[in-house]
């Protein structure tokens, strides 16, 4: 993941029951989930773009997963959250369903209760900056996009909006976009149909075809400077991050968001030099990794451990950076770290999660 720092949000933190309070079918495959916490005290803010936390019965029984959905209401709507779902139906073969999308979809109806944790997550908008907005999304990608284009309808920032997905059918949410983009001028609306029908080709329900080019890009987007904002499946992603680049798009300006296993969105980089032994000041707080055979001097400027990392040219394994997946987890051989996230992965000791924590003071870790 990638993206803009979120403002500094003092919340309330751990698990807490929220209510189906509606149930809305927004496409073929695509379902939105109205939830209020059963306790009042329990709404907690949130940022256009986070995302909560569920805990789903795992299929075996007895016990849970943790699954992610991003919240696609307004952050101006107070006292609720939107959740908005694809289900995740199994092609064929042996492989099972969605765990969380098919639980949702199959078994919560209204008046159902949820387990959820958050919001959390730091892909939300930069509200710093005066840039024009680009809003990049594939699929049901789209869900904190919206979330995003609320919030700016609120503000002057010009705002391009583009969706790209198969077609109609499977199209959640567009009279809301297209409410959103009427609501004031400089939103700007366009939607990419890989597979049209031919009832949306009648009822012109597309501006173009295919998938989202260089040149639907250059045509709909004047010369300026632009943070763009991207979430979609990883083909998607790879894609249209590889088009912005292409575009001479800095990667500053481009902020990013996907659950699942993570995907390298460029091809990598040289691997990095083996660094040459440095005489380590004493006194000096360090990160040893022990399988590497490197010792680096701890950088305090780092987000965390996961950063620090890979700054040091290892690629240790990661998904969602936020605490909840458990890839990175990692054996600490030595010293202590504390966590700026809570992890919601149970650690066994002498476990660390590098993607929440920063050490306390001199480490070795088992990479």
């Amino acid at each position: 993941m990638n993206a803009f720092t979120a403002p500094v949000n003092v919340r309330r933190s751990g698990f807490r029951e929220l209510k189906v309070v509606d149930k809305v079918r927004e496409s073929a495959i695509i379902t939105s989930f109205h939830l209020e916490p059963v306790d009042p005290d329990g709404w907690r803010p949130f940022e256009a773009g986070q995302f909560l936390i569920f805990r789903i019965p795992a299929p075996s029984g007895g016990d849970f997963v943790l699954r992610n959905y991003s919240v696609s209401c307004s952050p101006e709507r107070h006292g609720s959250y939107r959740i908005t779902v694809k289900r995740e139906a199994a092609p064929a073969g042996d492989v099972p369903d969605g765990v969380g999308s098919c639980h949702l979809h199959d078994r919560i109806e209204v008046g159902d209760v949820l387990i959820a944790e958050g919001p959390r997550g730091d892909f939300v908008l930069d509200r710093e900056s005066s840039r024009p907005v680009v809003l990049l999304s594939g699929g049901v990608g789209l869900t904190p996009l919206v979330s995003m284009l609320h919030a700016l309808a609120g503000s002057e920032r010009k705002v391009f909006f583009i969706h790209a997905c198969e077609n109609g059918d499977v199209h959640a949410l567009r009279d809301e976009v297209e409410t959103v983009a009427a609501s004031r001028p400089g939103v700007n609306i366009h939607f990419c149909y890989r597979f049209p029908t031919e009832a949306d080709h009648k009822a012109h329900r597309h501006h173009s075809e295919g998938v989202v080019t260089r040149e639907v890009l250059q045509s709909l987007l004047p010369l300026d400077d632009y943070d763009f904002y991207l979430c979609g499946p990883s083909p998607f992603m790879q894609a249209v991050h590889g088009l912005l680049r292409g575009l001479g798009v800095p990667r500053q300006r481009i902020a990013y968001e996907f659950f699942g296993p993570a995907t390298l969105l460029e091809q990598p980089a040289a691997p990095a030099p083996t660094p040459v032994r440095t005489e380590i000041p004493a006194g000096a707080e360090t990160v040893e990794f022990r399988k590497s055979g490197r010792t680096a001097i701890w950088d305090s400027a780092a987000e965390s451990l996961l950063a620090f990392t890979e700054d040091q040219g290892l690629s240790p394994e990661f998904s969602c950076r936020a605490g909840i997946c458990g890839t990175c987890k990692s054996r600490l051989i030595s010293g202590e770290v504390e966590y700026f996230e809570e992890p919601l992965d149970e650690l066994a000791p002498g476990e660390v999660l590098l993607c929440c924590s920063k050490p306390k003071g001199s480490i070795a870790l088992d990479l």
